[in-house]
C-alpha cells in the first residue's frame, strides 16, 4: 500500500492501522480488497473525511491519499510530507510535530 499525505491544519488525531488491504482509521475499518488491478474507487464512494481523491490499485498496490492533520506546532515533515511507500502491516507512522515549548521557557524567550 502506498499512502500519499495531504497536510491540513487541524487539531484532531489520526490513528491508522494497516492490515493487508484494510485500513483502520480511528477505529473504523475501510476494506479496499475489492479494488482490482487497474480499478479506481472514486473519492465520493468512501464515507470518510480522511480520504481525499480516488483509490487505485496499480501494480498490485493500493494507492490513496489521506488528510494529515497538522497541529499548531507542525514540523516541516508534516507540512511537506513524503509519500509512505510499501507501508507494512501494523500502525502507520506519520511525521511528528515539533516539540512543545514548556510555558515557563516560552515566557523566558519573550522576556
Amino acid at each position: 500500500m502506498n499512502i500519499m499525505l495531504s497536510p491540513n491544519r487541524r487539531d484532531d488525531t489520526l490513528e491508522v492501522i494497516k492490515t493487508g488491504d484494510v485500513l483502520t482509521i480511528n477505529g473504523e475499518d475501510f476494506d479496499f480488497s475489492p479494488v482490482g488491478e487497474g480499478d479506481t474507487l472514486p473519492a465520493d464512494a468512501i464515507s470518510s473525511g480522511w480520504f481525499t481523491g480516488e483509490v487505485n490499485r496499480i501494480d498490485g498496490a493500493i494507492e490513496l491519499t489521506l488528510i494529515l492533520p497538522n497541529p499548531w506546532n507542525y514540523s516541516p515533515e508534516q507540512a511537506f510530507p513524503v509519500p509512505l511507500l510499501n507501508v507494512p502491516d501494523g500502525p502507520v507512522a506519520f511525521p511528528l510535530p515539533l516539540p512543545e515549548v514548556p510555558s515557563e521557557t516560552a515566557s523566558e524567550v519573550q522576556a
